[in-house]
């Protein structure tokens, strides 16, 4: 049987990290591998549980650890186990060390003793290399080095430099451990102060997963059929179990409501803070909150299978999926690190030819090589993503693949489905006519009639026939059946034969009527007469057509509904292009075409729009939409309408933006700072200060996402 594993893993530093990873369980066979440096996490596919150990053991072999999860026993802490127990281990030696440097101030000669320096420099060297340096061996065993591969490199060669200084007694000049120790303590202290920005990102998958976290009031009954109320776990609730929950609390698992009315405030799935009116045979999502009101309730949907659980599993996977612009710089990184190796060997020999010494040429060799490390980029582009996508959460949009983030940007025109996507999908009776002045029934005959054909049919304008004009007075049908394409057809116990459909009703019977009725009603081939509906145009629909205008993006109707409907709709919205009466077949091929010439976004919400929503650049679904749309779609508005739309166009530019942002940063940080190094205008120590800082920079600059205004 083939399972998703899921694992939390701790150690991964750089982008060459993740990659380290990612190549190895590719390497074993494994299919769907992601492995995300935001967060740690990292998936795929494995057909048995023996597998899954072996890998897990293969993951510790390169260096890394497996966070301790529920189904992995918790393990001992060791010893400075993080980079903030490791900084101010190593900061306690490395101050002392570096008091030499002030010595007009301070006077402790003893402290320029080699002897003495070597012995507060080896604590640090060897915290350093158990971390640094089994890192970098191990990466460079499995065929891609990383980041740590230079800072093992300098510090390890500012060390072994001193202590050959120290034990031939060749004096100061040899002697740089306060560098070797320096590179060591700023490299923790910029990997904590990375661990805890890049944190940050995920507090918005945090707090959605913490909401999945909370206690439930169980209802059961004892053996006198007496209601017993008592609190559980929301992870011990399952389907079918029946829950109490009062105003003020918060919904323990997506439920229906068996009894009682209550509103609810959804924000933390749809982003809209106005609470929602709920009442009988209602869905609560679980981790909203009742505003006001007390239900009764059943669970539909264990912890694992909710609404929000899917989302939290779902952004999760965007994360660690990678948009083409980071497989570039996937691609940079990977590479990086053998270009740096060889500048900082050209930097060594051609300053020890210019200058005849070795020692400062040693010196600028460990700046460059310490000053390179390219962490930033290989966080560019997750940090920017994390954040995208955890604001889009909070704000009822959510990305299925993080590729939509890019791929968003270069929209060029939005295709919108009429029927449920413009329009509400609820129909309202617009006229209703008899065929003729000497028709064979009366209005109210054909009312019943109508209402017996379509009372069967679960189609929309159906169903609102159905609901307008139900009576008890209803036709006893001999035989009923929906023919797909035309409608409904009834046969009474006379054997007269009624048929309740539209257009291609009329063309098939050749009837003498205008085609663009909604519904037209015959008994044995005659006309009775026609129904009209008109669809409810969605409050929010000409904001948001107006918005892609307005930002001179083209927008389009591509819908199954008449010519007269749809043109109807085009110009009420001011919609620049329709095309009327599609099949799903004709959908998919004028999206194919579309998509060809510009980049386009279609955004749909029925299973004739599945096909085409595959097919364009990026395909938007609203959340109360078809399965197999909602499943085909790369974005889901989660508040049942398209008013996010527009922010989830927004949410995808400033994102991308950020990440061009952060990219050139990277670059323009290492290419100007390699020949600073090189030419010894930066120490090893404030090099290695300086890159621990450069992440820094970049999350600080993703995290703006936050709070950045979105149009």
């Amino acid at each position: 049987m083939i399972e998703t594993v899921n694992l939390k893993v701790d150690g991964m530093s750089c982008a060459n990290c993740a990659l380290t990873i990612g190549n190895y369980l590719k390497k074993a066979g494994l299919e769907n591998v992601k492995v995300s440096l935001i967060g740690g996490d990292v998936s795929f596919k494995a057909t048995d549980k023996k597998l899954s150990s072996d890998i897990i053991k293969g993951i510790e072999s390169l260096g890394y650890r497996i966070r301790a999860t529920d189904s992995h026993s918790k393990r001992p802490r060791r010893f400075l186990t993080g980079h903030l127990s490791k900084f101010i281990f190593c900061v306690v030696f490395t101050i002392p060390l570096s008091l030499h440097m002030v010595e007009r101030w301070i006077h402790v000669h003893w402290l320029m003793n080699p002897w003495v320096q070597l012995l507060l420099c080896l604590p640090v060297y060897i915290v350093g290399m158990d971390f640094f340096g089994k890192s970098a061996l191990k990466s460079i065993r499995n065929g891609i080095p990383n980041m740590n591969v230079l800072v093992a490199l300098g510090a390890t060669a500012a060390f072994v430099y001193s202590l050959a200084g120290t034990i031939g007694g060749y004096g100061d000049s040899y002697i740089y451990y306060e560098t070797a120790a320096a590179i060591i303590t700023f490299i923790f202290f910029g990997n904590y102060m990375e661990e805890i920005t890049v944190r940050s990102t995920q507090r918005v998958i945090e707090k959605l997963t913490r909401s999945q976290q909370v206690m439930a009031n169980m209802i059961a009954f004892d053996d006198q059929h007496q209601e017993q109320i008592f609190p559980v776990d929301s992870s011990q609730l399952r389907n079918g179990d029946l829950i109490l929950i009062r105003a003020g609390e918060q919904v323990p698992a997506d439920c229906k409501i068996l009894w009682g009315d209550a509103a609810a405030d959804e924000r933390i799935v749809t982003g809209e803070s106005l609470p929602v009116e709920k009442g009988t045979k209602d869905k609560l999502i679980g981790g909203s909150v009742l505003v006001t009101g007390a239900v009764r309730a059943q669970v539909i949907a264990g912890r694992d299978e909710s609404v929000l659980a899917n989302i939290v599993r779902m952004v999760k996977q965007a994360q660690g999926e990678k948009p083409p612009v980071q497989q570039f710089a996937d691609k940079i990184s990977a590479i990086f690190v053998p270009v740096v190796l060889g500048v900082a060997l050209v930097t060594l020999a051609a300053n020890w030819i210019y200058l005849g010494e070795f020692a400062t040429s040693l010196a600028r060799s460990i700046a460059v090589l310490v000053i390179a490390c390219p962490c930033a980029m290989g966080l560019a582009t997750p940090a920017a993503i994390a954040v995208g996508l955890g604001r889009a959460a909070r704000n009822g949009v959510l990305f299925r693949h993080a590729k939509g983030l890019e791929l968003f940007q270069n929209v060029r025109q939005v295709v919108f489905d009429k029927t449920g996507t413009l329009t509400t999908g609820e129909f309202a009776i617009a006229d209703v006519s008899l065929a003729g002045d000497d028709s064979l029934v009366t209005l109210d005959q054909l009312k019943q009639i109508a209402f017996s054909l379509e009372k069967f049919s679960n189609h929309p304008i159906a169903r609102s026939i159905a609901t307008a004009w139900r009576t008890k007075d209803e036709i006893r049908w001999k035989k009923i059946e929906e023919i797909k394409g035309f409608g409904m057809k009834g046969e009474d116990r006379d054997g007269n034969i009624f048929l309740a459909g539209s257009r291609a009703l009329a063309a098939d019977l050749h009837l003498p009527v205008d085609a663009g009725h909604s519904v037209l009603i015959v008994r044995n081939g005659v006309l009775l007469g026609w129904i009209d509906v008109e669809d409810q145009l969605r409050p929010e629909a000409r904001a948001v057509v107006d918005y892609f205008s307005n930002k001179n993006i083209k927008t389009i109707l591509l819908s199954g509904d008449t010519e007269q409907n749809c043109a109807a709709v085009a110009k009420h919205l001011s919609i620049d292009k329709v095309f009327a009466g599609k099949t799903p077949a004709e959908k998919l091929e004028l999206i194919s075409e579309m998509a060809v010439e510009f980049p386009t976004a279609m955004i749909g919400d029925g299973v004739n729009d599945a096909p085409a929503l595959a097919k364009a650049t990026i395909g938007v679904s609203m959340s109360d939409a078809s399965q197999v749309a909602v499943q085909t779609a790369d974005i889901v508005l989660m508040d049942n309408g398209i008013r996010r739309f527009p922010f989830a166009l927004g949410i995808g530019r400033e994102t991308f933006a950020t990440i061009r942002q952060n990219l050139f940063w990277a670059f323009f940080y290492n290419v100007l700072a390699i020949p600073v190094a090189a030419f010894g205008y930066l120490s090893p120590a404030i090099a290695a200060l300086a890159m621990g800082l450069s992440d820094v920079v970049l999350v600080a600059n993703s995290l703006r996402l936050f709070a950045k205004r979105i149009n």
